[in-house]
């Protein structure tokens, strides 16, 4: 899972900087995905080691910052697209929700993948 961690931190990174490059390089919040990425970037470097303990440490922390990159932006997200939809107007920043929902999706993702990860880990251990 450490490799898949330091994927998914690389995936989150790459959507900061495309919405940062994408909004004229205006908008510093657009970078937010690329520090969350940096994060598991660093989480999944720290996981890839033989230790059980330190794998199992940097990996709860990695899929607890995935639960709040999932969280937060989605909540946003749909927000904004609740508030647009019943105002019947436009999004006021189309560009950031879209980024937003991009980031949630792939917290979301990666949340799955290290839940179903720990629940497997957890059966051989106890089998």
């Amino acid at each position: 899972m450490a490799k898949w961690t330091m994927s998914f931190g690389a995936l989150l990174a790459a959507v900061g900087l495309i919405g940062f490059v994408g909004t004229g390089s205006v908008h510093p919040t657009a970078l937010i995905p690329l520090w969350f990425g940096l994060v598991l970037v660093v989480c999944g470097v720290l996981a890839n080691t033989e230790n059980p303990r330190k794998r199992m440490l940097w990996m709860h922390i990695a899929v607890t910052i995935g639960l709040l990159g999932f969280l937060f932006p989605g909540f946003m997200a749909v927000k904004d697209l609740v508030k647009s939809h019943v105002d019947q107007v436009s999004l006021a920043h189309p560009a950031a929700v879209h980024e937003q929902l991009a980031m949630a999706v792939i917290c979301l993702a990666f949340v799955v993948m290290c839940v179903r990860s720990f629940i497997s880990a957890r059966r051989a251990r106890t089998a």
